[in-house]
C-alpha cells in the first residue's frame, strides 16, 4: 500500500509537472521535424491572398480586410480586468458581421472568454469572421527609456509571442496574468488567425535610443526575415522578434500566418525637410521594406499603420502636399498622405487603426476635411469614417480596420487627463475625453434606459426632482453616470435671456457677475447663459478657471501663479479647452492653441429621434428647456465620488476635493438669484450601463454591406 501511494504521489507529480511545463511554459518537443508546414493565408505583390477551410490546395482568392478593432474594457473596469463575458462577445461578433466586416484585430492576449466566444462563432460558421492578433509590449517598458535590445523589451516580445501561438492553437494556460488575460486556452482557434501585428506604436525616443546605444545591431539574418543594408538597429531587432515566432509557430505547429509590425506617422520611413523636423521633432523613422522575408516564409509580411485625419498632419505643412485636391476639388492632405505611403512599399498595406471619436470634446482639428479628433456627433462621425475609408481606397490601399468597435471609459486623453483622477476613469463616462468615444458601439448610463434625454419631453420630471421655485420659475436637477441634468420650467417663455449659476466648491466663488450686471445667494463657481440657439454657454469664475491654472505659460506665455485671481473675483471666462499644435515659427512662443468648449449645442439628444444630435447640450420646448452638462465642463475629477478640483491656487495643480451638495439656481437677472441646494452622492464602483449601435455603425454598414466580394 506504501508503495501504491508513493507510486500514486510519483505520478500525479509528474504530470502535473507534465502540465506546467507544456502549458504554461510551452516547453514542448518537436516529435515531426519533417512534417511540411503550411499556410492558407499568403501574399502575393500587393495583394493578400486567402485559402478558407474546406478548399482545395489551390484555392486562394483575394482577401480585402475590412475590419474593426476590438478592444478589452466596458464600463465599471479597466482594460487590463479582462472583464468581457464570453455571451457578450458572442454578441457583438454577430454585430460586427453585420456590419459587413470579416475582421476583427485583438491588441493582446486576452481572457479565454474571448477565444472560447471566436471558436463558438466560427465552428459551424460558413462565413467565419478572421482575426489579425497584436503582440502587446506595456507602456511602462516604452516609456522607460530601455535599449530595445534589453530582456525587458525584446526578451519579453520573444517571450509573449510564443505564449501568443500557442493560446491561437489551445495549448496554452495562463494563471496570475499581470498585463495578458488568464485562463485556460484550449479552443484552437489557428483556422481563422490570418496575421499577427507585432508592437505597438513606437515612442520615437525609445527608437533613437536604441538606434543610438546599439549601433553595432544593425543587421539580422534569421531562417525566416533578414534586413537589408540599409536596416537600423531597431529594425532588426523587428526583424528578429519577427523571425522568432515565425520560426516557433513553423516548428511547433507546422503552420505560418501574415506577420506585420506596428507603425504610425510618428515613426512612418518618410525624410521630410529639415525646417519641419525641427518644429515637429520629427526624428527617426521606421521602415518595414528594409525587412525581407525568405522563401521558408509561404505567408509574407504586409506593412501595418495607424493613420488619422487629423494626427499629425505633416503634409499640411509641406509646399509639395498642402494645396493636394481630391477629385471632389477638396484639399486633403490624408489622401494625399495614404497614397505616399502605399507608393512607398512593395507589400500589402493595411491601414490597422483609423477612425474619429463621437466625442463633446476634442483634442486636434483636422483643418482640410473637418474630420476632427473629437466634437462630432455619431452622424458625423459615420461620415468621416465613410469618407477616409473611401480616401483609403482610393490611395490604392485595399485593407483598412476602424478604431474602434466599442467606447472605452477607462481611457484618457493628454488634454483632460490632468483633470480626472486616472485611478477612477471606469466608473464613470467623461464626455469630454475623445479617447473614450471611437467606438461604434457606445453605453449610455442606465439599465435599459438613462433617466433624462434631453429631447423637449419632460416626462422623466417629477416633483421630487424640484430644487427652486417661485411664481415665474421651476428649477430641477438629475444626475447619472455621464451628465447632470437641469429642467427649467417659465412660465409665458419669450425666449428671453436666462441666468443658471452653480456653486460647485466651497473654496471659491462670487456672489456677483460683473459682465451680465448679476448677483446671487450663494458664491458662484459656474454660471450657464442661456441666450437662444447659437449663443448659449457655460462660463466658469476665473479663479476656477483650470486652462489658465494649469498652462498658463503654454497657451497665454504667463505664470498664473505670479498674478493670481482674487477667490471672489466678480469675472465669469469662458471655458477653454487645449488642442494640438504644430508650431511653423520659432517667433510664435505659443505651445497650445485652443477652442471654447463651453459653448452649448441645441438640439435633440434622444436616440430614439429622428433629429437625434448626440451633442446637443440642450433644448427649447415652450415653456419648458432641458440641460445636460458633462461633469468634465463642472470641474469633476471623480464623478463616481463626487470628488472636484480643489483650489488650484493653494495646492499649485489639480488636487481633489469631496463633495456631497451643490447650490443651483435660475433667474432672468431682474433680481438675485436665489440658490438652493442639491444633495449629492457618488455610485462608486456600481455602475449602470445599456449597449447602443451608433448612428454610425450604419454608415459603415451601408458601405461594406454593399461592397461584400
Amino acid at each position: 500500500m506504501k508503495k501504491f501511494i508513493i507510486g500514486s504521489v510519483i505520478v500525479i507529480a509528474a504530470l502535473l509537472l507534465f502540465d506546467y511545463a507544456y502549458y504554461e511554459l510551452g516547453i514542448f518537443i518537436n516529435l515531426n521535424p519533417h512534417k511540411e508546414v503550411t499556410t492558407f493565408i499568403k501574399t502575393d505583390g500587393k495583394q493578400i491572398l486567402l485559402n478558407p477551410v474546406g478548399g482545395g490546395v489551390d484555392d486562394y482568392q483575394e482577401f480585402t480586410i475590412k475590419g474593426v478593432d476590438l478592444g478589452s474594457g466596458i464600463p465599471g473596469h479597466f482594460s487590463v480586468d479582462y472583464a468581457i463575458s464570453e455571451e457578450t462577445y458572442l454578441r457583438w461578433f454577430q454585430y460586427i458581421q453585420e456590419m459587413g466586416a470579416n475582421t476583427i484585430r485583438v491588441y493582446t492576449m486576452l481572457s479565454d472568454d474571448f477565444y472560447n466566444a471566436f471558436y463558438k462563432y466560427n465552428k459551424d460558421n460558413d462565413h467565419p469572421l478572421y482575426l489579425i492578433h497584436g503582440l502587446w509590449l506595456n507602456d511602462y517598458t516604452q516609456f522607460s527609456r530601455l535599449d530595445a535590445y534589453s530582456d525587458e523589451f525584446l526578451g519579453e516580445l520573444q517571450k509573449d509571442s510564443k505564449k501568443l501561438v500557442d493560446i491561437i492553437h489551445g495549448q496554452r494556460q495562463i494563471t496570475l496574468g499581470s498585463e495578458s488575460g488568464t485562463g485556460f486556452y484550449f479552443h484552437d482557434i489557428s483556422d481563422w488567425v490570418i496575421g499577427y501585428i507585432l508592437g505597438v506604436e513606437w515612442e520615437d525616443s525609445t527608437v533613437a535610443f536604441t538606434n543610438d546605444i546599439s549601433r553595432n545591431k544593425n543587421s539580422y539574418q534569421g531562417k525566416y526575415m533578414y534586413t537589408t543594408d540599409d536596416a537600423t538597429p531597431f529594425e532588426a531587432m523587428l526583424a528578429q522578434v519577427g523571425d522568432k515566432i515565425i520560426e516557433y509557430e513553423s516548428t511547433r505547429y507546422k503552420e505560418q500566418r501574415l506577420v506585420a509590425f506596428s507603425n504610425w506617422p510618428t515613426t512612418d520611413p518618410f525624410t521630410y525637410p529639415e525646417e519641419f523636423i525641427r518644429q515637429v521633432q520629427k526624428t527617426v523613422s521606421i521602415d518595414v521594406e528594409h525587412i525581407k522575408t525568405k522563401e521558408e516564409f509561404l505567408s509574407g509580411q504586409f506593412a501595418s499603420y495607424h493613420i488619422y485625419p487629423y494626427f499629425p498632419d505633416y503634409l499640411n505643412y509641406i509646399p509639395e502636399y498642402n494645396n493636394y485636391k481630391d477629385s471632389n476639388g477638396v484639399h486633403n492632405t490624408y489622401l494625399a498622405y495614404l497614397t505616399k505611403i502605399n507608393e512607398h512599399h512593395t507589400m500589402p498595406v493595411v491601414i490597422s487603426e483609423f477612425g474619429v471619436p463621437s466625442s463633446r470634446a476634442m483634442a486636434a482639428v483636422d483643418y482640410n476635411t473637418g474630420r476632427n479628433q473629437g466634437k462630432m456627433s455619431e452622424d458625423d462621425q459615420g461620415k468621416a469614417l465613410v469618407s477616409s475609408y473611401n480616401d483609403i481606397v482610393n490611395s490604392g490601399i485595399k485593407n483598412a480596420i476602424i478604431f474602434s468597435w466599442q467606447d472605452e471609459w477607462f481611457k484618457r486623453t493628454w488634454n483632460t487627463m490632468h483633470d480626472v483622477n486616472l485611478t477612477q476613469t471606469p466608473y464613470w463616462s467623461d464626455y469630454q475625453t475623445n479617447e473614450q468615444f471611437f467606438g461604434l458601439l457606445t453605453f449610455d448610463p442606465g439599465e435599459e434606459r438613462s433617466i433624462s434625454y434631453v429631447d423637449g419631453d419632460t416626462e422623466e420630471w417629477t416633483e421630487k426632482d424640484i430644487v427652486y421655485q417661485d411664481e415665474n420659475f421651476s428649477l430641477s436637477h438629475k444626475y447619472d453616470e455621464k451628465f447632470m441634468y437641469f429642467y427649467i420650467h417659465k412660465e409665458n417663455y419669450k425666449g428671453e435671456k436666462l441666468y443658471l449659476p452653480i456653486d460647485i466648491t466651497p473654496k471659491s466663488g462670487t456672489y456677483n457677475s460683473s459682465e451680465y450686471n448679476l448677483s446671487f445667494s450663494k458664491p458662484t463657481d459656474f454660471l450657464i447663459v442661456l441666450d437662444g440657439k447659437n449663443n448659449s454657454r457655460i462660463l466658469v469664475q476665473e479663479r476656477y478657471n483650470t486652462l489658465e491654472a494649469l498652462f498658463g505659460y503654454e497657451i497665454y506665455d504667463r505664470n498664473s501663479y505670479i498674478d493670481v485671481p482674487a477667490i471672489d473675483s466678480p469675472i465669469f471666462e469662458k471655458i477653454n479647452l487645449g488642442l494640438r499644435y504644430i508650431p511653423m515659427s520659432r517667433l510664435d512662443k505659443k505651445r497650445i492653441d485652443t477652442y471654447e468648449t463651453g459653448i452649448l449645442t441645441y438640439g435633440n439628444a434622444n436616440p430614439d429621434s429622428k433629429d437625434f444630435n448626440s451633442l446637443a447640450d440642450f433644448i427649447i420646448h415652450g415653456d419648458d428647456i432641458e440641460i445636460r452638462i458633462p461633469y468634465g465642463l463642472l470641474n469633476f475629477s471623480d464623478a463616481s465620488n463626487m470628488k472636484i478640483h480643489d483650489d488650484y491656487y493653494q495646492y499649485y495643480g489639480a488636487e481633489e476635493l469631496g463633495i456631497h451638495e451643490m447650490y443651483i439656481g435660475v433667474g432672468d437677472g431682474s433680481k438675485t438669484i436665489l440658490m438652493n441646494k442639491v444633495s449629492l452622492k457618488g455610485w462608486g464602483h456600481k455602475v449602470t450601463y445599456h449597449e447602443r449601435l451608433k448612428k454610425s455603425y450604419y454608415y459603415v454598414q451601408n458601405i461594406w454591406r454593399g461592397s461584400d466580394e
